[in-house]
Protein backbone atom coordinates (compact mmCIF):
# COMPACT_ATOMS: atom_id res chain seq x y z
CA UNK A 1 0.00 0.00 0.00
CA UNK A 2 1.28 3.65 -0.69
CA UNK A 3 2.87 5.48 2.04
CA UNK A 4 -0.12 7.90 3.69
CA UNK A 5 0.59 11.12 2.28
CA UNK A 6 2.61 13.58 5.02
CA UNK A 7 1.00 16.69 6.09
CA UNK A 8 2.76 19.24 8.30
CA UNK A 9 0.10 20.97 10.32
CA UNK A 10 0.55 24.50 11.42
CA UNK A 11 -2.35 25.44 14.19
CA UNK A 12 -1.18 28.96 15.13
CA UNK A 13 -2.76 31.13 16.99
CA UNK A 14 -6.08 32.28 18.54
CA UNK A 15 -8.60 30.11 17.24
CA UNK A 16 -6.23 28.33 14.74
CA UNK A 17 -5.83 25.16 17.04
CA UNK A 18 -9.68 24.53 16.72
CA UNK A 19 -10.47 25.08 13.41
CA UNK A 20 -7.29 22.86 12.41
CA UNK A 21 -8.60 20.06 14.98
CA UNK A 22 -11.66 20.28 12.82
CA UNK A 23 -10.03 19.76 9.57
CA UNK A 24 -8.67 16.71 10.60
CA UNK A 25 -11.77 15.38 12.23
CA UNK A 26 -13.00 15.99 8.24
CA UNK A 27 -10.09 14.50 7.06
CA UNK A 28 -9.68 11.22 8.84
CA UNK A 29 -13.38 10.39 7.65
CA UNK A 30 -11.89 10.19 4.31
CA UNK A 31 -8.69 8.49 4.58
CA UNK A 32 -5.44 8.09 6.19
CA UNK A 33 -3.18 10.70 6.39
CA UNK A 34 0.34 11.03 8.14
CA UNK A 35 0.25 14.18 10.21
CA UNK A 36 3.29 16.68 11.50
CA UNK A 37 2.03 19.24 13.71
CA UNK A 38 4.48 22.33 14.22
CA UNK A 39 4.30 25.71 15.73
CA UNK A 40 4.96 29.12 13.53
CA UNK A 41 3.58 32.08 14.77
CA UNK A 42 3.11 33.93 17.47
CA UNK A 43 2.69 30.78 19.42
CA UNK A 44 6.66 30.12 17.97
CA UNK A 45 7.67 33.74 18.80
CA UNK A 46 7.04 32.34 23.16
CA UNK A 47 8.67 29.17 22.25
CA UNK A 48 11.73 30.03 20.05
CA UNK A 49 11.79 33.33 20.16
CA UNK A 50 10.77 33.66 16.10
CA UNK A 51 8.14 33.22 14.40
CA UNK A 52 8.90 30.77 11.89
CA UNK A 53 12.49 28.14 12.53
CA UNK A 54 14.77 26.77 10.17
CA UNK A 55 13.23 22.79 11.45
CA UNK A 56 9.58 23.68 10.84
CA UNK A 57 10.35 25.70 7.47
CA UNK A 58 12.42 22.51 6.19
CA UNK A 59 9.46 19.95 7.73
CA UNK A 60 7.02 22.13 5.28
CA UNK A 61 9.53 21.93 2.66
CA UNK A 62 9.92 18.05 2.72
CA UNK A 63 6.18 17.45 3.01
CA UNK A 64 3.19 16.44 0.49
CA UNK A 65 1.41 19.85 1.78
CA UNK A 66 1.29 22.09 4.29
CA UNK A 67 -2.45 23.16 6.18
CA UNK A 68 -2.51 26.18 8.33
CA UNK A 69 -4.89 27.32 10.69
CA UNK A 70 -3.84 31.66 11.57
CA UNK A 71 -1.81 33.28 13.16
CA UNK A 72 -0.88 36.64 15.17
CA UNK A 73 -3.09 38.61 18.02
CA UNK A 74 -2.71 41.80 19.80
CA UNK A 75 -0.22 39.71 22.21
CA UNK A 76 2.74 39.87 19.61
CA UNK A 77 1.41 43.40 18.07
CA UNK A 78 4.14 45.73 18.28
CA UNK A 79 5.47 49.06 16.18
CA UNK A 80 9.30 48.06 16.85
CA UNK A 81 10.72 46.90 13.64
CA UNK A 82 13.52 44.71 16.10
CA UNK A 83 10.49 42.53 17.39
CA UNK A 84 9.57 39.24 16.15
CA UNK A 85 5.90 39.42 14.85
CA UNK A 86 3.88 36.33 13.73
CA UNK A 87 3.33 37.60 10.48
CA UNK A 88 6.94 37.29 10.03
CA UNK A 89 5.79 33.49 9.83
CA UNK A 90 3.60 33.47 7.21
CA UNK A 91 5.96 35.71 4.43
CA UNK A 92 9.07 33.28 5.53
CA UNK A 93 6.91 30.52 4.83
CA UNK A 94 6.19 31.89 1.84
CA UNK A 95 9.75 32.91 0.41
CA UNK A 96 11.52 30.00 1.57
CA UNK A 97 9.17 27.26 -0.31
CA UNK A 98 8.68 28.99 -2.95
CA UNK A 99 4.96 30.05 -3.00
CA UNK A 100 4.57 32.80 -5.74
CA UNK A 101 0.82 32.17 -6.18
CA UNK A 102 -1.90 32.72 -3.87
CA UNK A 103 -5.72 31.04 -5.12
CA UNK A 104 -9.08 32.60 -3.34
CA UNK A 105 -12.04 31.52 -4.81
CA UNK A 106 -15.02 33.66 -4.06
CA UNK A 107 -18.38 31.61 -5.06
CA UNK A 108 -21.64 32.50 -2.13
CA UNK A 109 -23.53 29.64 -1.35
CA UNK A 110 -27.08 29.82 -2.22
CA UNK A 111 -27.96 29.07 1.25
CA UNK A 112 -25.88 31.89 2.35
CA UNK A 113 -27.11 35.04 -0.19
CA UNK A 114 -29.15 36.35 2.88
CA UNK A 115 -25.48 36.67 4.58
CA UNK A 116 -24.09 39.21 2.26
CA UNK A 117 -23.92 42.89 3.04
CA UNK A 118 -24.81 43.47 -0.95
CA UNK A 119 -28.27 42.69 -1.88
CA UNK A 120 -29.35 39.02 -3.35
CA UNK A 121 -29.78 40.42 -7.04
CA UNK A 122 -26.03 42.01 -6.76
CA UNK A 123 -23.89 38.80 -5.72
CA UNK A 124 -26.13 36.24 -7.19
CA UNK A 125 -24.23 34.34 -10.01
CA UNK A 126 -20.77 35.17 -8.90
CA UNK A 127 -18.40 32.89 -9.16
CA UNK A 128 -14.74 34.34 -9.26
CA UNK A 129 -10.79 33.33 -8.42
CA UNK A 130 -8.56 35.72 -7.25
CA UNK A 131 -4.77 35.22 -8.02
CA UNK A 132 -2.32 37.41 -5.98
CA UNK A 133 1.56 36.78 -6.19
CA UNK A 134 2.39 36.49 -2.91
CA UNK A 135 6.78 36.33 -3.01
CA UNK A 136 7.08 40.05 -4.66
CA UNK A 137 6.13 43.72 -4.04
CA UNK A 138 5.92 45.77 -1.08
CA UNK A 139 5.96 43.20 1.61
CA UNK A 140 9.01 42.29 0.36
CA UNK A 141 10.81 45.37 -0.58
CA UNK A 142 13.58 47.23 1.43
CA UNK A 143 12.22 49.31 4.17
CA UNK A 144 13.23 51.40 6.52
CA UNK A 145 12.87 54.05 9.22
CA UNK A 146 14.42 57.21 10.10
CA UNK A 147 13.80 59.44 12.89
CA UNK A 148 10.26 60.24 11.32
CA UNK A 149 10.65 59.43 8.39
CA UNK A 150 9.70 55.90 6.84
CA UNK A 151 10.00 54.19 3.81
CA UNK A 152 8.81 51.14 2.10
CA UNK A 153 9.63 49.82 -1.14
CA UNK A 154 7.72 48.11 -4.42
CA UNK A 155 9.61 46.22 -6.72
CA UNK A 156 8.86 43.41 -9.64
CA UNK A 157 10.64 42.00 -12.17
CA UNK A 158 9.00 41.18 -15.51
CA UNK A 159 9.73 37.18 -14.76
CA UNK A 160 7.58 37.58 -11.37
CA UNK A 161 5.09 39.24 -13.34
CA UNK A 162 5.19 36.72 -16.14
CA UNK A 163 4.94 33.36 -14.07
CA UNK A 164 2.08 34.40 -11.87
CA UNK A 165 -0.22 35.83 -15.27
CA UNK A 166 0.49 32.34 -16.42
CA UNK A 167 -1.10 30.91 -13.60
CA UNK A 168 -3.94 33.19 -13.95
CA UNK A 169 -4.90 32.65 -17.69
CA UNK A 170 -4.51 28.65 -16.98
CA UNK A 171 -6.89 29.08 -13.79
CA UNK A 172 -9.54 30.77 -16.27
CA UNK A 173 -8.82 27.88 -19.16
CA UNK A 174 -9.69 25.58 -16.57
CA UNK A 175 -12.71 27.14 -15.16
CA UNK A 176 -14.27 27.12 -18.40
CA UNK A 177 -14.31 23.66 -19.49
CA UNK A 178 -16.55 23.68 -16.45
CA UNK A 179 -18.95 26.53 -17.06
CA UNK A 180 -18.99 26.74 -20.74
CA UNK A 181 -18.40 30.37 -20.24
CA UNK A 182 -15.33 32.10 -22.73
CA UNK A 183 -12.94 32.49 -19.99
CA UNK A 184 -11.38 36.44 -18.87
CA UNK A 185 -8.75 37.78 -16.50
CA UNK A 186 -9.01 40.89 -15.45
CA UNK A 187 -5.49 42.25 -14.24
CA UNK A 188 -5.37 44.71 -11.52
CA UNK A 189 -2.67 47.59 -11.51
CA UNK A 190 -2.60 51.31 -10.88
CA UNK A 191 -0.39 52.06 -13.99
CA UNK A 192 -1.71 55.65 -13.93
CA UNK A 193 0.99 56.42 -11.04
CA UNK A 194 3.42 52.92 -10.08
CA UNK A 195 6.30 52.00 -12.68
CA UNK A 196 5.84 48.97 -11.35
CA UNK A 197 2.06 48.67 -12.50
CA UNK A 198 3.77 49.93 -15.68
CA UNK A 199 5.35 46.74 -15.95
CA UNK A 200 2.31 44.97 -14.75
CA UNK A 201 0.41 45.95 -17.40
CA UNK A 202 3.05 45.86 -20.07
CA UNK A 203 3.95 41.64 -19.08
CA UNK A 204 0.30 40.37 -18.71
CA UNK A 205 -0.41 41.84 -22.03
CA UNK A 206 2.20 40.28 -23.38
CA UNK A 207 1.73 37.20 -21.80
CA UNK A 208 -1.99 37.59 -22.98
CA UNK A 209 -0.66 36.83 -26.53
CA UNK A 210 -0.37 33.29 -25.70
CA UNK A 211 -3.98 33.00 -24.61
CA UNK A 212 -6.07 34.12 -27.49
CA UNK A 213 -8.95 32.00 -26.63
CA UNK A 214 -8.96 34.38 -23.04
CA UNK A 215 -10.41 37.57 -22.67
CA UNK A 216 -7.98 40.22 -20.98
CA UNK A 217 -8.94 43.45 -19.24
CA UNK A 218 -6.79 46.01 -16.82
CA UNK A 219 -8.63 47.88 -14.05
CA UNK A 220 -6.93 50.33 -11.80
CA UNK A 221 -7.10 49.06 -8.47
CA UNK A 222 -9.33 51.90 -6.79
CA UNK A 223 -11.95 51.61 -9.54
CA UNK A 224 -11.66 47.32 -8.98
CA UNK A 225 -12.37 48.03 -5.34
CA UNK A 226 -15.55 49.71 -6.64
CA UNK A 227 -16.48 47.16 -9.43
CA UNK A 228 -16.14 43.81 -7.01
CA UNK A 229 -19.15 45.48 -5.23
CA UNK A 230 -21.35 46.90 -7.80
CA UNK A 231 -20.93 43.61 -10.52
CA UNK A 232 -19.27 40.95 -8.80
CA UNK A 233 -20.73 38.52 -11.18
CA UNK A 234 -19.16 39.64 -13.99
CA UNK A 235 -15.44 38.74 -13.27
CA UNK A 236 -14.08 35.15 -14.00
CA UNK A 237 -10.40 35.33 -12.99
CA UNK A 238 -8.67 38.31 -11.26
CA UNK A 239 -4.76 38.78 -11.07
CA UNK A 240 -3.21 41.05 -9.00
CA UNK A 241 0.24 42.07 -7.65
CA UNK A 242 0.78 40.97 -3.39
CA UNK A 243 -0.34 44.38 -1.76
CA UNK A 244 -3.37 44.67 -4.25
CA UNK A 245 -4.57 41.44 -4.25
CA UNK A 246 -4.17 41.12 -0.57
CA UNK A 247 -6.68 43.74 0.04
CA UNK A 248 -9.34 42.83 -3.27
CA UNK A 249 -9.27 38.98 -1.89
CA UNK A 250 -10.34 40.55 1.42
CA UNK A 251 -12.99 42.61 -0.02
CA UNK A 252 -14.14 39.72 -2.15
CA UNK A 253 -14.32 37.53 0.74
CA UNK A 254 -17.33 39.76 2.33
CA UNK A 255 -19.25 39.17 -0.63
CA UNK A 256 -20.08 35.15 1.12
CA UNK A 257 -21.17 37.04 4.24
CA UNK A 258 -18.42 36.14 6.22
CA UNK A 259 -14.50 35.74 5.86
CA UNK A 260 -15.40 32.30 7.72
CA UNK A 261 -16.43 30.83 4.53
CA UNK A 262 -13.28 31.46 2.81
CA UNK A 263 -10.50 29.15 1.35
CA UNK A 264 -7.13 29.75 -0.41
CA UNK A 265 -3.98 27.93 -1.87
CA UNK A 266 -0.72 29.29 -1.95
CA UNK A 267 1.17 27.24 -4.78
CA UNK A 268 4.54 27.19 -6.24
CA UNK A 269 6.62 25.16 -8.52
CA UNK A 270 4.93 21.72 -10.14
CA UNK A 271 5.41 19.51 -7.98
CA UNK A 272 6.47 21.31 -4.87
CA UNK A 273 4.52 21.58 -1.03
CA UNK A 274 1.29 24.54 -1.08
CA UNK A 275 0.20 25.62 1.73
CA UNK A 276 -3.45 25.96 2.50
CA UNK A 277 -5.39 28.05 5.20
CA UNK A 278 -8.34 30.05 5.45
CA UNK A 279 -8.19 33.66 4.75
CA UNK A 280 -9.62 34.66 7.78
CA UNK A 281 -7.16 35.71 11.09
CA UNK A 282 -7.05 34.35 14.29
CA UNK A 283 -9.85 35.96 16.52
CA UNK A 284 -8.35 35.89 19.17
CA UNK A 285 -11.74 37.80 21.51
CA UNK A 286 -13.62 33.78 20.17
CA UNK A 287 -10.38 31.80 21.02
CA UNK A 288 -11.45 28.97 23.07
CA UNK A 289 -15.11 29.85 23.50
CA UNK A 290 -16.48 26.66 20.76
CA UNK A 291 -17.96 29.05 18.48
CA UNK A 292 -14.99 29.68 15.78
CA UNK A 293 -16.47 29.05 12.00
CA UNK A 294 -14.85 26.05 10.54
CA UNK A 295 -15.51 25.86 7.23
CA UNK A 296 -13.04 27.79 5.41
CA UNK A 297 -10.20 25.78 6.55
CA UNK A 298 -12.19 22.48 6.46
CA UNK A 299 -12.94 23.55 2.24
CA UNK A 300 -9.04 24.85 2.66
CA UNK A 301 -8.16 21.03 3.23
CA UNK A 302 -10.32 20.43 0.02
CA UNK A 303 -8.47 22.88 -1.87
CA UNK A 304 -5.27 20.79 -0.23
CA UNK A 305 -7.03 17.56 -1.74
CA UNK A 306 -7.56 18.69 -5.17
CA UNK A 307 -4.08 20.94 -5.52
CA UNK A 308 -1.83 19.46 -3.30
CA UNK A 309 -2.36 15.84 -2.81
CA UNK A 310 -4.21 14.74 -5.86
CA UNK A 311 -7.20 13.65 -5.01
CA UNK A 312 -9.92 15.35 -6.26
CA UNK A 313 -12.80 12.99 -5.98
CA UNK A 314 -12.34 13.51 -2.19
CA UNK A 315 -12.62 17.54 -2.74
CA UNK A 316 -15.43 17.57 -4.28
CA UNK A 317 -17.20 15.27 -1.73
CA UNK A 318 -16.09 17.72 1.33
CA UNK A 319 -17.45 20.90 -0.65
CA UNK A 320 -20.76 19.14 -1.36
CA UNK A 321 -20.82 18.55 2.17
CA UNK A 322 -20.55 21.90 3.64
CA UNK A 323 -22.89 23.06 0.94
CA UNK A 324 -25.47 20.58 2.39
CA UNK A 325 -25.00 21.41 6.11
CA UNK A 326 -25.77 25.28 4.89
CA UNK A 327 -28.41 23.93 2.84
CA UNK A 328 -30.07 22.44 6.24
CA UNK A 329 -29.79 25.57 8.28
CA UNK A 330 -27.04 25.32 10.22
CA UNK A 331 -25.27 28.28 10.96
CA UNK A 332 -22.18 29.29 13.39
CA UNK A 333 -22.36 32.73 14.92
CA UNK A 334 -20.82 34.89 12.32
CA UNK A 335 -23.28 33.59 9.70
CA UNK A 336 -26.44 33.77 11.50
CA UNK A 337 -28.89 36.30 11.58
CA UNK A 338 -27.76 38.02 8.17
CA UNK A 339 -29.59 41.28 6.65
CA UNK A 340 -33.14 40.91 6.07
CA UNK A 341 -34.23 39.33 2.88
CA UNK A 342 -37.82 38.82 1.49
CA UNK A 343 -39.80 35.65 2.08
CA UNK A 344 -38.52 32.83 0.10
CA UNK A 345 -40.47 31.61 -2.40
CA UNK A 346 -40.57 27.87 -1.37
CA UNK A 347 -40.19 26.34 2.11
CA UNK A 348 -36.14 26.44 3.21
CA UNK A 349 -35.54 25.11 6.95
CA UNK A 350 -35.06 27.68 9.52
CA UNK A 351 -31.25 28.60 10.74
CA UNK A 352 -29.95 26.90 13.25
CA UNK A 353 -27.03 28.63 14.71
CA UNK A 354 -24.41 26.17 16.31
CA UNK A 355 -20.70 25.93 17.81
CA UNK A 356 -17.37 24.65 15.70
CA UNK A 357 -18.30 21.04 17.57
CA UNK A 358 -21.61 20.74 15.95
CA UNK A 359 -20.63 22.17 12.87
CA UNK A 360 -17.95 19.69 12.08
CA UNK A 361 -20.05 16.68 13.09
CA UNK A 362 -22.28 17.50 10.38
CA UNK A 363 -20.33 18.02 7.89
CA UNK A 364 -18.93 14.80 8.76
CA UNK A 365 -22.23 13.41 9.17
CA UNK A 366 -23.25 14.81 5.26
CA UNK A 367 -19.57 13.30 4.30
CA UNK A 368 -20.72 9.71 5.36
CA UNK A 369 -24.53 10.12 4.37
CA UNK A 370 -22.76 10.52 0.72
Amino acid sequence: MPDAPKIVVLPGDGIGPEIVAAAREVLDTLGEFAYDERLMGGCSIDANGVALTDEVLDACKAADAVLLGAVGGPKWDTTNPDDPRPEQGLLGLRKGMGLYANLRPVRPSPALMGASPLREDRISGTDLLVVRELTGGIYFGKSGRDGDAAFDTCEYDAAEIDRIARIAFEAARRRAESSGARPKVTSIDKANVMETSRLWREVVTRVAADYDDVALDHLLVDNAAMQLVSRPADFDVIVAENLFGDILSDEAAMLTGSLGMLPSASLGAAGAPGVFEPVHGSAPDIAGQGSANPLATILSAAMMLRHGLNMPDEATRIEAAVDAVLEDGLRTPDLAGGPAAPPPMVDVPPEVEVGTAEMTAAVIEALVRG
